[in-house]
């Protein structure tokens, strides 16, 4: 009888990690770039009474006689799919179509990777450095900080598909900069480990990133100067496994009550 008490609370458990999971999605339904996750889940081991088998003359158990002990969360899966493509007209906002992410300077000589394109202007030096909302450099294919000349209306600047950028000059003249926004893909792109405000870095599990431009065996990812990628979470569908996780809670619950009022039957016995 105790064992279902054991079994029951590590579903309530499971069960509350699942709304964690599910509550972060909803709460991040706003936000550029953010890519929704799914928990996993895996049964526990399970103890064996009788095995399956049977002796020469054909006695014995077609069936094993197995209890299992419950289940745990073994992984979040984020889901990597597009969001919806919200245009804002600004220059400075690029969305990336594909597996491509940004390649964003850690503030600690290393690097992290965002699909949050709401990029922003810095005066560095008397020269205009792209960097993200939060202050953190923007790379480029050479792995250094995106500096335009601070003759150049940001206004004019032009963000091409593949990441070079240019600008409109004074005679209309579309002139090319010798600079070009990286985009990197990941082997195992479930691998990253996110570290919030929309940052990911690699591990062990992701692999190190490929530049796109250095990879012709890619599908190479577009840029959408003017865009913004929004959130993939669908309300309706994190409502829903809200609900179910919130009565797979309540059942387990149950069952905890349940094995109590068990248990205070058989110790009322002797009475």
């Amino acid at each position: 009888m105790i064992r279902s008490l054991y079994t029951a609370a590590s579903g309530m458990k499971t069960q509350q990690m699942n709304v964690d999971t599910i509550s972060n999605n909803l709460a991040n339904v706003n936000t550029t770039g953010f890519k929704k996750e799914r928990l996993e889940f895996k049964s526990l081991l399970y103890e064996t009474l009788e095995r399956a088998g049977t002796d020469a003359n054909g006695k014995g158990r077609p069936v094993n006689l197995q209890v299992g002990h419950g289940v745990k969360p073994v992984g979040t899966v984020r889901n990597y799919t597009g969001g919806i493509m919200q245009k804002t007209a600004n220059p400075l906002d690029v969305a990336i179509t594909g597996d491509g992410f940004f390649v964003i300077d850690d503030l600690a000589g290393g690097q992290v990777y965002t699909k949050d394109g709401s990029f922003k202007i810095a005066l560095v030096e008397g020269q205009q450095m792209l960097i993200t909302s939060d202050g953190r450099k923007v790379l480029d294919v050479n792995d250094e900080p995106i500096m335009l000349d601070s003759t150049i209306d940001i206004k004019k600047l032009g963000i091409n598909a593949d990441g070079t950028l240019s600008y409109v000059g004074s005679d209309d003249e579309v002139i090319q900069l010798d600079e070009r926004i990286k985009i990197v893909q990941f082997r195992n792109v479930n691998g990253l480990e996110a570290l919030g405000s929309n940052l990911y870095r690699t591990t062990a599990a992701s692999g190190p990133a490929i530049a796109e431009a250095e990879d012709d065996e890619l599908v190479m990812s577009q840029l959408i100067q003017g865009s913004l990628e929004g959130s993939n979470v669908q309300v309706v569908e994190e409502m829903v496994g809200l609900i179910v996780a919130q009565r797979a809670y309540e059942v387990s619950s149950k069952a905890i009550q349940a094995s109590d009022e068990m248990l205070s039957q058989a110790n009322n016995l002797k009475r």
